[in-house]
């Protein structure tokens, strides 16, 4: 079991540090710190741990809230790290993409230049590929926006079906308003291989991530439902202890003194879809998770939790669970998903970097805190880094 949920009021412990955020930079680095004798204190805003990889079991099914998460590193000491708090089994993720009524494989493969074009030769996807390039015209120019670079890497077809309606949904502006940066580059490969991703170590925890973060944090002082930005529980923590980790919104932190920083929100829409519904299998849909490439298709992806279990029909569990994730406009106090890394927000948060690196008893880290997206395994390799900086 994990540390006591106590009132803090009725506690008088002096701490060595105080680790505001329970994700998994806060929960890695406190174990860290715990293990090597420090007094930690965790403070999270949600009334759970986990941050967005928060799991929790319904219908025999493990449900992801915040949308699919799935392990993946080539890290030896980050695999090694987190298989101490729970048992990983096997899965190789392989998404669909759904656009005008039929699905193509992701990432962009063999695969999907045959359902694209009916082509089965690596040689025809080049020329295919080279030639609207081409045509486009943005070839020998530098791209000035994300429309460019897209279509200066995989065509105007791959683009236009797959790319640019997903992408001005999960953005809320068109691609041609995008900076060139966001695709930086876009992974093809001329095989025949759906795998997403190309990590040594992938896989899911066999009890969802809340019970592993659960173990990470076993023994160290958790507190939940506690804002630290609060003004009254700033005061009351604060003195508690010697140093803080703040894996919150930088900009938070500092009550949005430049402005504060854009980022994407997510809204998530989970429904129970009757038996009658779905497939002679028990599913709903082709694969654990589809995008909806269409920008008439208000959502972005949908994702059906009981296809991440090791058997595609979980036993005993009739019909299924899907969960409809729409991109949204975020707004300060909300939960902040994806940055948005232009020039200016970049300048803006170059000004609240220069204001933590002043500070002597405050560390920032994490996706919020340095402001950038980050996989899993990064989040979990900072903290340990971190960390190790403390030690």
């Amino acid at each position: 079991m994990m540390g006591a949920y106590m009132n803090i009021r009725d506690h008088d412990r002096k701490y060595d540090y105080l680790v505001v955020g329970a994700g998994m930079y806060g929960a890695a680095i406190a174990r860290v710190l715990t293990d090597q004798g420090f007094r930690v204190l965790v403070v999270e805003r949600k009334d759970h741990i986990g941050g967005a990889a928060f799991t929790h079991e319904e219908d025999g099914i493990m449900i992801y809230d915040y949308g699919a998460h799935i392990f993946h590193t080539s890290d030896e000491r980050v695999w090694d790290f987190v298989r101490r708090f729970a048992d990983f089994r096997e899965y190789i993720h392989e998404p669909k993409a759904f656009y005008k009524g039929k699905l193509y494989s992701l990432p962009f493969n063999m695969n999907t230049f045959r359902e694209m074009w009916g082509i089965t030769a690596p040689q025809q996807a080049k020329e295919i590929i080279e030639k609207q390039i081409a045509a486009s015209g943005f070839a020998a120019k530098e791209p000035s926006n994300l429309e460019e670079q897209a279509i200066r890497l995989v065509g105007t077809d791959v683009y236009e079906k797959l790319i640019k309606g997903y992408t001005e949904k999960q953005w809320g502006r068109p691609c041609s308003e995008l900076p060139a940066s966001i695709i930086r580059r876009i992974p093809v490969r001329y095989e025949y291989n759906n795998h997403y991703f190309d990590d040594k170590y992938q896989g899911l925890p066999a009890d969802g991530y809340t019970a592993m973060v659960s173990r990470m944090l076993d023994g160290v002082d958790v507190m939940t439902g506690t804002d630290f930005l609060d003004p009254a529980n700033r005061t009351e923590l604060t003195p508690l202890a010697n140093r803080i980790i703040y894996s919150g919104q930088i900009d938070a932190y500092y009550g949005y003194c430049y402005g504060p920083l854009e980022y994407r929100g997510l809204r998530f829409e989970t429904l129970h879809v009757p038996e009658e519904e779905c497939f002679a299998g028990g599913a709903y849909q082709e694969a654990a998770v589809v995008n909806y490439t269409d920008v008439e298709v208000p959502w972005t992806r949908i994702t059906e939790h009981k296809l991440f279990a090791e058997e595609r029909n979980v036993a005993n569990v009739t019909g299924s669970i899907i969960t409809r994730e729409y991109s949204a406009k975020w707004h300060p106090g909300e939960d902040a998903f994806y940055p948005v890394a232009d020039d200016e927000n970049r300048t803006r948060y170059e000004k609240y970097r220069k204001l933590a690196e002043q500070e002597k008893e405050v560390l920032f880290g994490g996706r919020l805190g340095s402001y950038r997206y980050m996989d899993m395994d990064d989040v979990i390799a900072a903290a340990l880094s971190d960390a190790g900086m403390m030690i």
